[in-house]
């Protein structure tokens, strides 16, 4: 029994995704004893990392129901261009967001919430480089290792991961 036994946690995969964004909050969780879903655009797909790191997907986007979940963690690198648009994993973000469940992502990952419409308003941060595009869908940004708006939790990058994955089990316990 961990911290964080009978929440479930759905994680977002495409290519191209960071390794660390990725694998470090999954086995974060899992150690918690959170069970974790690895969802994609399509169920039992493998998908590689930037730098070709494979990792499977248990379930498409559209099998995933928002009140299954108690949270969802999106991965940075350049699979958050791809998942973006999928409407069926932007549905899944708004529906968490709409259910004030925990919608965490980090560095380039800011650009599924934008994409999803759940940003105007609110207060995050990201890597550097997709600022303007926060800013231009209405949000707040700060730089900063973490920022948390309500439900809302982003980081910056990689080395802002153990104060967003100590947070995120923060966030997921209540």
């Amino acid at each position: 029994m961990g911290e964080l036994s009978g929440k479930r946690v759905v994680i977002l995969l495409a290519d191209n995704y960071n390794e660390f964004e990725f694998w470090y909050p999954k086995y974060r969780l899992l150690e918690a004893g959170a069970e974790v879903v690895v969802a994609g655009a399509e169920m039992g797909l493998t998908y590689k990392s930037k730098l070709g790191m494979p990792a499977k997907a248990d379930v498409s986007y559209g099998a995933c129901q928002p009140e299954a979940f108690h949270g969802v963690v999106i991965p940075g690198g350049y699979a958050p261009d791809l998942i973006r648009r999928d409407v069926k994993a932007l549905d899944l973000v708004r529906g968490l967001d709409a259910l004030g469940k925990v919608v965490a992502f980090i560095c380039h990952a800011g650009w599924v919430p934008v994409s999803a419409g759940i940003l105007k308003g609110r207060r995050v941060t990201s890597i550097c480089s997709i600022k303007d595009d926060l800013l231009n869908a209405g949000a707040l940004w700060q730089d900063a290792e973490v920022v948390v708006d309500r439900n809302l939790l982003s980081s910056r990058a990689p080395d802002d991961l153990p104060a967003f994955c100590r947070t995120l089990v923060n966030l997921l316990k209540g």
